[in-house]
Parts: C-alpha cells; sequence; structure tokens
C-alpha cells in the first residue's frame, strides 16, 4: 500500500526529498510528510487494517506527535476499506479508503 500511494504522489509531481519525507521519534513513524516549499502540507499514514486496537493506537500515536512536531492539521490515515473522521488530542484526523484517496485529486 505504501508503495502504490508513493508512487500516486509522484504521479501528482511530488519529488521525494523536496516534497515526499517521512517522520520518525522515538516511539514510531508517519509514512509521508509532504511539503510545499518550507510548509508541511499534509501527513499521511498507511495502514492496511485499522481494526486492531494496538496497530489504531500505534499508527495514531505518530501522527498526532508528529502534527505537534511539525505544526500541521491535515492529518490522514489511508486505509484497506475504512472510512470515517476521528478527533484525538483537538486534532482531527481522516480515515480514507485506498481507492478513494487514488481518485482524489488533491493530496
Amino acid at each position: 500500500m505504501e508503495n502504490l500511494v508513493f508512487l500516486s504522489l509522484l504521479q501528482k509531481g511530488f519529488q521525494p526529498n523536496r516534497d515526499i519525507f517521512y517522520f520518525t521519534s522515538n516511539n514510531g513513524e508517519v509514512d509521508f510528510v509532504i511539503k510545499k516549499g518550507k510548509k508541511v502540507l499534509t501527513l499521511l499514514q498507511c495502514c492496511f487494517d485499522i481494526n486492531d486496537y494496538q496497530t489504531k493506537e500505534r499508527e495514531l500515536k505518530s501522527l498526532v506527535k508528529a502534527s505537534k512536531v511539525l505544526s500541521c492539521y491535515d492529518l490522514k490515515v489511508i486505509t484497506f476499506d475504512y472510512q470515517n473522521e476521528e478527533h484525538i488530542e483537538n486534532k482531527k484526523i481522516k480515515f480514507i479508503p485506498l481507492w478513494k484517496w487514488l481518485l482524489d485529486i488533491k493530496v
């Protein structure tokens, strides 16, 4: 799934090490940090199955931490088939099925 998202970002004109990065911290990572110039536009996590509580907690913890560090508020989790919007620590996180994200023209 991550490879498909990466290839889609390339098709949308984003370039590695200019617009596409990743974020790591002691306890986790965010799959894609999308930038335009110096501004972080979006943080993307890829998670095939978000139904497992521990998996969801791990993915969201990393996303929220990166959001705080990078001052980014457009937080998305790309899933296989789950769609929802949740609020965690006053941050809105959108869960988007992969097929829907691939059809969307925006990041």
